[in-house]
């Protein structure tokens, strides 16, 4: 293992020691991997994922914490949602224990990887694709399951600051009854030309908007959205375009169990937004992260003096404190790697 400087991490893919590696047939199930060497892959050009994007993925993160414990955060909740995501695309439904045990072979064998306390993550990627070839739009006949990880740091750059969001009404990320809330490999190429255009014009990412008629908030691209007003927490309805995210779900939790805020998940309109207290974004890899400032059509709006609003602020030491083990896990979510 060559030498990592745990103090300039970035969120960058750093190459470990190995992964894990599963191969089902449509009609099998998934029982059977190993770990193998980290590397390159090989693929046919005429294979489903590559063609036709039968793909998806999950993002969870192993954390070293105060205890001196290294653990992952509500893997069950990944297991969950990669089980619907890969009915949702016709491939071999994952076993949630066949998943969560891969991802804990993966990280113990690559434990050296996992930075110090408070010094970063080991951001963790279980994934599956559609092998096998194809020319005509169908599900394929085999599959390929991976799980790698990587040592990350935060995922803005600056570390935690207030983020500036651009509205673009030209793109939307997923409709009702697609697969907007899954985590589908073709949900994220979707969002990259926008993205990137924003990023060139000195934002940190994009607000989407509902796909109807652009007058209810969605997602940012990579992570979910709330805002706070009188005390209630407020996020958009799960209505089958926004992905239920994990830190989503905790957040939500946090708010009601720890800090007595009522929650309302529902539609919320750009104005709501504007006259919030307090706005942030949550996903597992921008964790909680507060938002500055909306730039739409009409202009910027500033949602805050440059300072992180004191929810938002609490809500990211609850949720950071339980990773690191600096306060007690009263929910349940941890799982000790050992």
């Amino acid at each position: 293992m060559e030498k990592i400087d745990w103090d300039i991490l970035g969120f960058n893919v750093v190459e470990t020691k190995s992964m894990f590696k599963a191969t089902c047939k449509q009609g099998e199930t998934w029982q059977a991997g190993a770990l193998v060497p980290y590397g390159t892959i090989e693929l046919s050009p005429a294979a489903g994922v590559l063609n036709y994007g039968q793909g998806c993925f999950e993002g969870t993160k192993a954390f070293r914490t105060a205890n001196n414990r290294v653990v992952l955060f509500r893997i069950d909740l990944n297991a969950k949602r990669m089980a619907v995501s890969t009915k949702r695309l016709c491939i071999p439904e994952m076993n949630k224990t066949f998943f969560i045990n891969a991802v804990k072979e993966t990280v113990l064998d690559n434990i050296d990887y996992v930075p110090p306390y408070n010094k970063g993550t080991l951001y963790v990627r279980p994934i599956v694709w559609g092998t096998a070839p194809a020319i005509g739009v169908k599900p394929v006949e085999e599959y390929t399951f991976m799980v790698f990880v990587s040592p990350v740091g935060p995922y803005f750059k600056g570390g935690v600051r207030p983020l500036h969001l651009k509205i673009n009404k030209d793109y939307h990320r997923a409709a009702p009854k697609g697969i907007g809330n899954i985590k589908a490999i073709g949900n994220y190429s979707a969002s990259l030309y926008p993205l990137t255009k924003a990023k060139s014009e000195g934002y940190d990412e994009v607000l989407y908007l509902d796909a109807k008629d652009d007058t209810f908030l969605e997602e940012v691209g990579t992570a979910n959205l709330f805002l706070i007003k009188d005390k209630k927490l407020m996020t958009p309805q799960l209505g089958g375009s926004i992905l239920a995210g994990v830190t989503r779900d905790s957040v939500l939790k946090i708010a009601k169990d720890k800090l007595g805020l009522d929650i309302i998940e529902t539609d919320i309109t750009l104005n709501e937004l504007y006259n919030s207290d307090e706005a942030f974004c949550t996903g597992t890899a921008v964790s909680v992260s507060p938002v500055g400032s909306i730039t739409d059509d009409d202009g910027v709006h500033s949602l805050s003096d440059g300072n992180i609003g004191p929810y938002t602020m609490k809500l990211k030491e609850l949720l950071v404190g339980i990773q690191r083990e600096d306060i007690d896990d009263d929910f349940g979510w941890l799982f000790p790697i050992e």
